[in-house]
């Protein structure tokens, strides 16, 4: 059987974020890729500069057609902005009986919230009980559970606990944003913390890297690993990506990572 994975979230016009990510990290790692489309950007390397909402309507017609024809393995949810959209793929998932990895993108790098109080509300109490796994970054993390922003791995665990109180089936809280040397993540499931580590690497292009990982871990969950093996799959992969990033050149800011960089030739 072919390994089928579909992504819900948006699109990224540049290419090295959202549901153009997510179907690269697909293809790289050897699964099919299906897409639910739930908002237009215009974006590049240099910022976004318009979006545009795609209906709650059009998205559920999107997974009904999805799911009512393909043997869909895992699903993935990137940045949905508004609550009729969250119920919509809130409803959907229930519907076809599925959890999904849930990329819970509410804050931007530059600290800016991304989500109105009502979509956060919508995000935290329809779809992390649908999340077979939640991949907060540390700002979102403490978003979700009203705490300070982490600074080391002790709180970034009591958060994943507190976040897996809101209703998610587990939690990886991605440290990357930690004043260390190490890019480590913390995987709980109810009983174990599992420390994901990786050298931090310095580059500019790490666009798109929360995309990527979640959409990595739906991969392996898509090929049938059990999921703590899917999450060290796919930071490995992941760190791969974006230590090979400098070998792309690609627009005047924040680069993409290299989602290509076991194929492509330098």
């Amino acid at each position: 059987m072919t390994a089928i994975a579909l992504t819900i979230a948006g699109s990224d016009s540049g290419g090295g974020a959202g549901i153009q990510a997510d179907l690269k990290t697909f293809s790289a790692l050897g699964v099919y890729g299906a897409s639910v489309i739930t908002a237009i950007t215009a974006q590049n390397t240099k910022g976004v500069t318009a979006v545009e909402d795609v209906s709650a309507e059009i998205v559920s017609a999107q997974i009904d057609a999805v799911f009512s024809d393909l043997d869909v393995g895992a699903v993935k949810i990137g940045m949905v902005s508004r609550r009729e959209t969250i119920a919509a793929i809130a409803d959907g998932l229930r519907r076809f009986g599925k959890l999904a990895v849930v990329d819970p993108v509410m804050v931007a790098t530059s600290g800016d919230a991304l989500l109105r109080p009502d979509a956060v509300a919508a995000l935290i109490d329809e779809l992390l009980p649908l999340a077979i796994v939640a991949t907060p970054n540390l700002a979102e993390a403490a978003l979700i559970t009203g705490r300070a922003v982490a600074e080391d791995e002790a709180e970034m665990a009591r958060q994943a606990e507190a976040i897996m109180r809101s209703g998610a089936h587990s939690v990886l809280v991605k440290g990357g944003h930690l004043k260390n040397d190490q890019a480590t993540d913390l995987f709980f499931d109810g009983e174990t913390i599992v420390r994901l580590p990786a050298a931090r690497v310095e580059t500019r292009n790490d666009h798109g890297t929360g995309c990527t990982l979640s959409a990595a871990i739906a991969a392996g969950l898509a090929g049938g690993a059990p999921l703590v093996e899917a999450a060290k799959a796919a930071k490995t992969y992941l760190h791969a990506a974006i230590s090979a990033s400098g070998r792309l050149k690609i627009g005047q800011g924040r680069g993409p990572v290299h989602h290509f960089h076991h194929w492509w030739e330098d």
